[in-house]
């Protein structure tokens, strides 16, 4: 197992949010994050590279959803339940939704935790990573 993970090469791969759709541009980064676009890959296997999303502010969304999408939080309390609208939380964070649409779209295993962390969101176009454009 160890000959394994020494093998795996990692890159970082640059999103621009930039006037992206957030469903579309989600299921590219989720594809990064699980090494889908790699020749070697296997569903078991943690092989993704690291994904940067520059200008989480400025991803728009289709049809209704500003109003109508919810994000819900339940503390296990009566009464614990919050909940905030799609446009509320992109004035708030608009890292979290991108982060929480492409949570959504992991598989729902161990490997989800090992990925997350690969994931990294920014609010606008400065970043601090060395991005290999020949992959994406």
């Amino acid at each position: 197992m160890d000959e394994a993970k020494k093998k795996i090469e990692r890159r970082f791969v640059l999103f621009d949010a930039d006037g992206k759709i957030l469903g579309r541009l989600s299921t590219e980064i989720a594809t990064v994050l699980r090494g889908k676009n790699k020749v070697d890959f296997a569903p078991h296997i943690d092989a993704g590279d690291f994904a940067v999303v520059i200008n989480a502010d400025k991803i728009t969304v289709t049809g209704n959803k500003m109003e109508g999408k919810i994000y819900h939080t339940f503390s296990g309390y009566p009464g614990g339940i919050r909940s905030i609208k799609l446009k509320d939380q992109l004035i708030k964070d608009s890292r979290m939704v991108i982060k929480d649409a492409v949570y959504g779209m992991l598989p729902k295993n161990k490997l989800r935790d090992r990925m997350m962390p690969r994931l990294l969101v920014y609010k606008d176009e400065k970043h601090d990573h060395r991005i290999d454009l020949s992959v994406k």
